[in-house]
């Protein structure tokens, strides 16, 4: 009977107080393109979890193992949603005049496909080394043809090999690459930007959204 008093004056003082249960914590690491969706992302989490984003732009791999340390810092995140690949997969020559020295023809390959998943084995090495968060990788989104620094096939060759690394790790996939097409042909900025209008990131959110959600609800 006193177990019970002292356990239900604990729930008033609580209430009294004004306790609310602990916000989950998202952290999305990626690209430009996740820079596009991750307001929409937000918008859509906001009553139900802190989501963030890495600090800029994630790159590529390499990028992300000289960073990723900063990036987790000292939160204790309870998912952590990361993606690269499409600055892997990117061909670069510093005599190229396009934005960012793209240039599939005379350029060299940030990461080759060895490489690349190399790199991801050592991310993900690290995520479930220092966090305790569930994990979920976003695979590449569709690259059109006449994009000048990437090949369109090589985004299927990436994400195989990113898909593999995931499953060995036991990894959440997000696999939003078939359905990035249609919704490039309809929302991209052209068939030589891999970018998204502001209709076409909203569309992208409504893939990345109900994941999060269901992983939320099992937090």
């Amino acid at each position: 009977m006193k177990n019970k008093f002292l356990l239900l004056l604990s729930i008033s003082i609580f209430l009294c107080l004004g306790y609310q249960p602990k916000e989950p914590k998202i952290l999305i690491i990626g690209d430009s393109i996740s820079i596009g969706y991750f307001s929409k992302v937000k918008e859509a989490l906001a009553t139900k979890a802190i989501v963030v984003h890495n600090p800029g732009n994630a790159q590529h791999t390499g990028t992300g193992l000289e960073k990723i340390k900063d990036w987790i810092g000292q939160e204790e995140w309870d998912i952590i949603q990361f993606n690269w690949g499409l600055w892997d997969l990117c061909y670069r020559h510093p005599d190229s005049k396009v934005y960012g020295n793209r240039d599939k023809i005379k350029g060299s390959v940030t990461h080759d496909l060895q490489t690349y998943g190399q790199n991801l084995e050592k991310l993900v090495g690290f995520l479930k080394s220092n966090t305790s968060a569930k994990l979920i990788f976003v695979t590449t989104t569709y690259v059109p043809d006449n994009e000048s620094g990437r090949f369109s096939d090589d985004v299927v060759k990436y994400n195989a090999v990113a898909k593999s690394v995931m499953k060995k790790n036991g990894v959440i996939i997000n696999d939003i690459y078939k359905k990035s097409i249609a919704i490039h042909r309809k929302n991209g900025l052209g068939d030589n930007d891999v970018h998204y209008n502001k209709e076409g990131y909203k569309d992208l959110s409504e893939l990345i959204v109900p994941l999060l959600n269901k992983n939320i609800k099992k937090l």
